[in-house]
């Protein structure tokens, strides 16, 4: 009996149609969750902005619907199609990244352009298929190069300077956010893939330095900076996110105020129903709710992770880097908008992944999900084609 089929493996109907049950079940109730708690934080803002109160919860729902749609797509592609496809996918990258930076397609919002639009409709945030598709080059990239990334630092710090270029591209828009996710997912997957760890160490210092330095670099930064060190020193202007964000929290207790009770969404607390959902969820359902949210994203990043380590059992890098990246980036994404909202990091422009409102988030993340059960099914069943092995990747056996 193989090491996958001994270990606890809840599956559906037949071996050939095996997914893992309790991914989709956790992946289920978040999106689920999601979409009761979007219509709860925007009825307000969209009866008073835009003439009826589900106007946000149908347009996510739209999202969820592509997002699932693209999914079921991806759930039919081998791997090793994404895998001979590696250059082209980090050019459509940087071509996303670079077109919205040019007059015409790009669309401010918020004092970021961060948008494509096609005749002023915001068609999709750049970054996060830009995201998606580097995971996959930089997942390919560790197959084909993997003797040079374990063997010297020029191999090593390849993708580092390809991914280097891309977050220039995102802080001229300006994303820190998401330039710091991409960085930390590009040396998640050099890590996993092999990289020496005196390597993987000196960059990780090199990226903190540089991510230090951007961080003061801009004048909103360095007020984000401090005023989440301290928000009631100046509550009604640069601290005010934050401290709605702690009096929703508190005023959660233990139980909540049940659904729809919450009263900081009531044009107290900014970006209630996108940034700042996880404090809605916490004055609405409370510790017992917010727990219960953690335990579910924890959940679904254990499951990434277990198929990240039965990739590596049978020594698929391709497989293994990519299931390993995209844990890495949920749950780095999620840990940093939940301690922005209690106020153990400063502001960030980052959803909490399948909870908040963000179409182009959703469509991304659902589509990355499936890439994810589409590996869990080709380690089940062992099909996807022929694939190079290697024994470089680190997760243990």
């Amino acid at each position: 009996m193989s090491a996958y089929t001994s270990s606890f493996r809840p599956a559906l109907f037949d071996d050939e149609q095996a997914v893992d049950l309790i991914l989709l079940l956790a992946l289920g109730a978040l999106l689920g969750i999601g979409l009761v708690m979007v219509a709860s934080a925007s009825m307000s803002l969209a009866e008073r902005d835009y003439g009826g109160p589900l106007y946000f919860f149908l347009r996510q729902l739209g999202a969820v619907a592509v997002g699932l749609s693209g999914a079921a797509v991806v759930l039919r592609i081998p791997m090793l199609a994404w895998q001979r496809l590696g250059p082209l996918l980090a050019l459509g990258a940087f071509v996303l990244l670079a077109a919205v930076l040019l007059p015409g397609l790009g669309r401010t919002v918020n004092g970021s352009t961060r948008w494509l639009s096609i005749a002023g409709i915001n068609v999709i945030q750049v970054s996060e298929p830009a995201r998606l598709l580097l995971l996959l080059y930089l997942a390919g990239y560790a197959v084909r190069r993997n003797d040079a990334l374990r063997g010297d630092f020029a191999g090593f710090a390849r993708p580092l300077v390809l991914s280097g270029v891309a977050c220039v591209l995102l802080l001229m828009q300006p994303d820190f956010g998401a330039a710091l996710m991409l960085m930390a997912m590009t040396l998640a997957v050099l890590f996993i893939a092999g990289g020496r760890l005196r390597y993987f160490l000196f960059c990780v210092a090199g990226v903190a330095v540089v991510a230090g330095l951007a961080a003061v670099a801009a004048p909103y930064r360095v007020v984000r900076l401090t005023s989440f060190l301290d928000p009631w020193q100046d509550p009604y202007n640069t601290g005010f996110q934050l401290t709605q964000s702690l009096i929703a929290i508190g005023t959660g207790q233990w139980t909540g105020l049940g659904l729809g009770g919450s009263v900081q969404k009531l044009f107290y607390l900014p970006e209630a129903h996108t940034d700042f959902l996880f404090a809605v969820i916490a004055e609405e359902f409370g510790l017992v709710g917010s727990v219960l949210v953690i335990g579910l994203f924890c959940i679904v990043v254990w499951r990434a992770l277990f198929i990240a380590r039965q990739a590596a059992l049978k020594q698929w890098l391709f497989h293994a880097c990519i299931a390993f990246g995209f844990a890495t980036w949920q749950a780095l994404q999620v840990f940093i908008n939940i301690g922005v909202n209690t106020g153990i990091l400063p502001t960030k422009g980052l959803t909490l992944p399948l909870l908040s409102y963000g179409r182009s988030s959703m469509i991304v993340t659902l589509i990355g999900y499936g890439l994810l059960l589409r590996i869990d099914r080709e380690i089940r069943t062992g099909a996807g084609g022929a694939r190079r092995r290697s024994a470089g990747a680190r997760l243990p056996a």
